[in-house]
């Protein structure tokens, strides 16, 4: 394990489990509210690690080595920012009285989808697509047959994508069973969904502590295997729609839970509305509310956590796009082009230490109309190069 030297304040501390690119925009937030941060994550110079004011290098699976940064560091919140990472660890750690946002259960049924989709579809009677849990291929060639073709399949634990296919005939069965081995967590079960027709999908990002739970415009986007690509907001849809996922996003987010923001993602046709999952934190697709809203989904994390009033303003619509790198490279330089800084655009780079193929650099957020913001975002993306 390493760690940097220590610089302790009085102030309130977080203790940030998971320091990418979504955790160094939390961590930024925290700075701003005043808050000592401590960033940990399995590799150094993770993005959050630039600006806390510690960080640590450590297996996130391992237990013990949780569990002594938490009693060394004793912080005021727990932060868990990633997927993969020891439930048991938090489930000791509030037991010792540590404060898990949104706390520990919330984050062992977020972490796997079939403790999610069991919780939300059978405790709480909210209306999910038909699914079947697998652990054989014999058993998830036997679940695509019953629910029929095209299917999704995915593993039970990963993230941004990784390990998730549709299966468009059986004979695609087979890759899929080899391609959810690349999940970043757990592949020894799968969860096989009936596809949805739908219209299109959203996230709702919901906030909440103990006196209010509010929503933010609903955030419409675009996934490339599994993995945010383009995201915009709002997305136009029918009142009665809108009201359907923000009560199917207070029903899951009540049932979780705690404080904090979540992003529950919804499939939506017509007018019906579907749960898909929910992730406890800040939600990649959301990163568009750093231009589109006064406080942004990370500010309102640490508002809410802080049980402090959650109200903001939308300023208006817009667009983010994600740049992946397309190699691999030590240290990666990102060559942004001046174009991309504008009275209505701008882009973040994370600062990840490596780059590979697929991996997310940065951001460009536009703010204009939907349709011209996704239209200059598609284009300024192509102007950024990283070797």
């Amino acid at each position: 394990m390493q760690f940097s030297a220590p610089l302790q304040s009085n102030s309130k501390r977080i203790l940030l489990l998971g320091s990418g690119e979504l955790g160094k925009e939390v961590t930024i937030e925290a700075q701003r509210l005043g808050l000592e941060v401590i960033a940990v994550d399995r590799y150094q110079n993770a993005p959050a690690h630039h600006v806390a004011h510690r960080s640590y290098v450590v297996d996130m699976q391992d237990r013990d080595a949780i569990l002594e940064i938490i009693r060394r560091e004793k912080p005021d919140f727990i932060l868990p920012e990633i997927e993969a990472i020891s439930i048991e660890a938090l489930y000791d750690a509030e037991a010792e009285g540590f404060c898990v946002i949104p706390n520990a259960d919330a984050v062992n049924k977020t972490m796997n989808r079939k403790n999610i989709r069991q919780f939300a579809a059978e405790t709480l009677g909210v209306k999910t697509g038909p699914y079947e849990f697998v652990s054989t291929l014999q058993e998830l060639e036997e679940a695509a047959k019953r629910l029929g073709f095209p299917c999704v399949i995915k593993p039970v634990m990963s993230s941004s994508g990784h390990g998730q296919s549709i299966a468009k005939k059986p004979e695609d069965i087979a890759m899929s069973w080899e391609k959810a081995k690349e999940a970043r967590g757990d592949a020894s079960a799968l969860i096989v969904e009936a596809f949805i027709d739908f219209d299109y999908e959203i996230t709702m990002l919901t906030a909440r502590h103990e006196h209010e739970t509010i929503f933010c415009e609903p955030i419409g986007h675009e996934q490339r295997d599994g993995d945010y690509v383009f995201s915009w907001q709002p997305m136009q849809m029918s009142a009665h729609a809108k009201k359907s996922a923000q009560e199917i996003a207070k029903t899951i987010t009540d049932g979780l839970g705690g404080r904090g923001i979540f992003g529950v993602e919804l499939f939506v046709k017509g007018d019906n509305v579907y749960f898909s999952e929910v992730s406890p934190r800040p939600h990649d697709t959301g990163m568009v509310t750093l231009i589109t809203q006064s406080q942004s989904e990370f500010a309102l994390h640490l508002r809410a956590i802080l049980g402090l009033p959650l109200g903001f303003t939308f300023y208006g619509e817009g667009a983010s796009g994600a740049f992946k790198s397309e190699h691999d490279a030590i240290a990666p330089v990102i060559n942004v082009d001046d174009t991309l800084f504008s009275n209505n655009s701008f882009v973040r780079v994370f600062g990840k230490p490596e780059a590979h193929q697929g991996r997310r650099l940065a951001v460009v957020l536009v703010f204009d109309k939907v349709a011209a913001a996704l239209q200059k975002a598609r284009e300024l993306i192509k102007k950024i190069k990283d070797n």
